[in-house]
């Protein structure tokens, strides 16, 4: 005997059997106002994301450059540095020959003037010897005429 729950799963076969079955349709586009704003956010999101992509290479672009131009000053500054240092030795060693120039100059004069200073002392200093020699010279005679005692206002008066 067939069971009532048999026969319900038979009809329900045979009625399966007996509809057809549907060919795969396409439904048609409907255009659902959420879909459209869905798919536009992305979008937009997906722009977004590639500005900022942008953006950071930007920014990666715009470091690199600054680096590039603060390293082109330090060279800048570091060549004119060592030109500031390089002329500042030639100014050294020019002032140092002039120095050097003016103390062989000075003391070529002292030089000078300590000769000049020594003839002039030996000068007056013979000058003097010789002087001193005739006024003993003639004290001496003068002191001997004396002794002798003779013709002593005779030369006086010649």
């Amino acid at each position: 005997m067939v069971t009532q729950k048999e026969q319900v799963k038979n009809t329900v076969r045979q009625t399966a059997e007996q509809v057809p079955k549907p060919e795969a349709v396409v439904p048609e586009q409907v255009t659902d106002p959420l879909s459209e704003l869905l798919g536009r956010a992305q979008n937009a999101y997906t722009a977004y994301v590639e500005a900022q992509k942008e953006v950071g290479k930007a920014y990666k672009e715009r470091e690199r450059q600054i680096e590039k131009s603060y390293k082109q000053a330090e060279q800048k500054t570091n060549s004119a540095c060592d030109a500031a240092i390089e002329q500042a030795l030639k100014v050294r060693e020019t002032a140092e020959q002039q120095a050097e120039e003016t103390y062989k100059k000075a003391k070529e004069k002292a030089i000078e003037v300590y000769e000049e200073n020594v003839r002039q002392a030996s000068r007056v200093r013979q000058e003097t010897i010789e002087q001193a020699w005739k006024v003993s010279k003639k004290s001496a005679e003068h002191a001997w005429t004396i002794f002798q005692g003779n013709n002593v206002v005779e030369r006086e008066l010649h």
